[in-house]
């Protein structure tokens, strides 16, 4: 290597050359984990990338080669598959938008009591929420399909919104109220001196400054209604009423041996997701990173 070269006042260095970079890269020893982070990252795409590759074929192209694109493309598959998706998609849009409402509705007020209001029995009482997170949610099935069958909720988007707005309370009380128990308590104070209220305290400054873990906790409740099975499976019967993941099964048995026109229903099936992990991955990192989840 060349030494450094004073002119005046400016001290230049030897410029590093990239083999130089690609020497240090090697003998490091991080280029295995590169290399083993690409193979698991084609590993993870090979399926997407079939089932896009099958959603443009006939029943016989995939007959005759189904691993390879054939030629002419068939994008009939997804008008034919968006006519049956279409009504399973809002479905589960509706269920799911209203069931994260009403947790992060219910959630923050009962973490903001919690975190901020010394009542007797509070300790006791969320340690006993926190319990419900260790029972399965098996165990719970068949008491809480007795129940709804009693209410006459059966075969309504109602018997899939309400228990999950209650099911939902548990783990958001739990993270909720670690993030505000870590509010700097000096802020409250500073606004009660100059006249706000509880209230506005809460919707002023607590709510504003809890953006971010808010955000992850409504990114798992959707998420975990989203791709819910097993309660639509046993309360929903109706065709019109069927979410994303019910109403799947089904057209899978329509389509069975269209194989273009089923994979061309997974795609579209896959796109709100593909759209929310898009527009919410930085706001659920930033949830992750900003200490929220105290375990």
């Amino acid at each position: 290597m060349a030494e450094a070269v004073t002119k005046g006042s400016y001290v230049t260095k030897p410029k590093k050359r990239s083999g130089d970079a690609w020497h240090v890269f090697w003998h490091t020893g991080d280029w295995w984990h590169h290399i083993l982070l690409i193979i698991l990252l084609i590993l993870m795409f090979i399926p997407i990338i079939m089932m896009l590759i099958i959603s443009f074929k006939t029943v016989a192209q995939f007959s005759m080669d189904p691993f390879f694109p054939t030629f002419p493309l068939h994008p009939e598959n997804y008008e034919r598959a968006f006519t049956v998706i279409w009504r399973y998609i809002l479905n589960s849009i509706i269920v799911s938008g209203i069931s994260v409402l009403g947790v992060i509705s219910l959630a923050t007020i009962a973490a903001w009591a919690f975190a901020r209001y010394p009542f007797p029995g509070r300790d006791i009482l969320y340690y006993l929420i926190l319990a419900l997170m260790m029972v399965p949610g098996e165990l719970t099935l068949v008491p809480q399909f007795l129940l709804v069958k009693g209410l006459g909720l059966l075969n309504t988007r109602w018997v899939l919104i309400l228990p999950y707005i209650a099911g939902g309370q548990v783990f958001a009380i739990f993270v909720l109220r670690s993030f505000f128990e870590g509010l700097p308590e000096e802020l409250f104070e500073a606004a009660r001196i100059d006249g706000a209220s509880e209230l506005q305290s809460f919707t002023r400054i607590a709510l504003p400054m809890s953006s971010s873990i808010i955000g992850v906790v409504a990114i798992m409740n959707v998420t975990g209604t989203w791709n819910d099975l097993i309660w639509p499976t046993i309360t929903v019967s109706t065709r019109r009423l069927m979410t994303m993941t019910v109403g799947l099964y089904a057209f899978r048995n329509e389509m069975y041996t269209q194989w273009g026109s089923l994979m061309a229903g997974y795609t579209i099936a896959s796109i709100p997701m593909i759209i929310l992990f898009a527009f919410t991955s930085n706001l659920f990192v930033e949830g992750l990173a900003s200490g929220a989840l105290k375990m």
